[in-house]
């Protein structure tokens, strides 16, 4: 049974991949990330020289903490779904403003005395 496998493995591998020799296939989606990533790098880079504009994370730094009645915020991003990110649920048990992992806005919890 060994046997029969080793001899099928390589059909399956060019089925797979649809290409006859599977390092061929691995190369050229290596290729295409590592040009992709070189494009990306190049137009942060660009981004980044201006310095003029204010950077993603000095504007959301600008926008005050968001207070919130309850002890638990849902973020969303943004109001309209298709522009927001994934709801993330943050406590807010702490003293210090805790920060969105997705956007970095800032919730703190409205204490009324």
């Amino acid at each position: 049974m060994a046997t029969a496998t080793r001899r099928l493995l390589p059909t399956l591998l060019r089925t797979l991949t649809g290409t006859r020799h599977a390092g061929a296939a691995r190369g050229l989606a290596t290729e295409k990330a590592v040009g992709a990533a070189a494009v990306v790098g190049s137009h942060t880079a660009k981004w980044m020289q201006d310095t003029s504009k204010k950077s993603p994370m000095e504007l959301i730094n600008e926008v005050p903490p968001i207070k919130v009645e309850g002890r638990i915020a849902a973020c969303e991003g943004d109001k309209n779904p298709a522009l927001g990110h994934p709801i993330e649920y943050i406590c807010l048990d702490l003293d210090a403003p805790a920060v969105c992992k997705y956007c970095g806005l800032r919730y703190v919890q409205d204490h009324h005395h």
